[in-house]
């Protein structure tokens, strides 16, 4: 059974209503509002939640009232300049990158993405959505040879076992693990991509050190994460 409406509902006069809801929507522009999501932005230095933007004691505009202004919290941000978290559209995550390159005026780096956190999706964004950074970069029609997107790939995979492991990966460390993944490249794979030179693997523990700096991870002179 519906329930009745309250009768103070009931009473309200629609005209009315709209008209006293279309007044408090003019109480702010849209211009203001973008300036608001902007500043707030550069407060977090990173694109705002709605939940982060309504607990921002600086912002004055309720996050319902931006999306009463642009339809919705991802369009606000995105007429704002600010790219959406977690939603945003494979094609601007291109253009992103495009922008970027004309930019710097050469290929973006992971680097380049991790110190533009504010204004530019992180690389891990890039990575659930395109595979691999550098097949977003292609797609976005830099020259990225495959070979770097292998490494890149060795790279993640190394700071993860890192991770795990508390310290830099060894060689024998690397084969156990892939005996319990074969998602892993393995050693050998790794060894070649630095020419089985003298000194390959310490150089692959060394991008892995500079990925975890990147990441906030210290890795002490023996190799322990700290």
């Amino acid at each position: 059974m519906a329930r009745k409406p309250y009768r103070a509902l009931a009473g309200i006069d629609a005209k009315a209503l709209a008209s006293f809801q279309a007044g408090i929507r003019k109480r702010y522009s849209d211009d203001q509002i973008l300036a608001e999501l902007r500043d707030s932005a550069e407060r977090l230095n990173r694109s705002p939640t709605m939940r982060e933007f309504a607990a921002d004691p600086e912002t004055t505009v309720h996050p319902q009232t931006v999306i009463e202004h642009f339809g919705s919290w991802n369009e606000a941000k995105r007429a704002a300049g600010l790219v959406p978290r977690r939603f945003a559209r494979r094609e601007e995550l291109v253009g992103l990158l495009r922008d970027l390159g004309e930019e710097l005026g050469r290929i973006p780096t992971a680097k380049d993405l991790d110190e533009r956190r504010g204004s530019m999706p992180s690389k891990s964004l890039y990575w659930h959505t395109f595979g691999s950074l550098s097949s977003a970069l292609r797609e976005a029609g830099f020259d990225v040879p495959v070979g770097e997107e292998r490494l890149e790939r060795a790279v993640e995979q190394g700071v993860a076992l890192a991770r795990k492991l508390k310290r830099l990966p060894k060689f024998a460390d690397w084969a156990d693990a892939r005996r319990d993944n074969d998602g892993l490249l393995t050693e050998w794979q790794v060894y070649r991509m630095f020419d089985a030179r003298r000194g390959a693997w310490s150089t692959f523990q060394f991008l892995i050190r500079e990925q975890l700096g990147e990441d906030g991870v210290e890795v002490g002179s023996d190799g322990r994460l700290v």
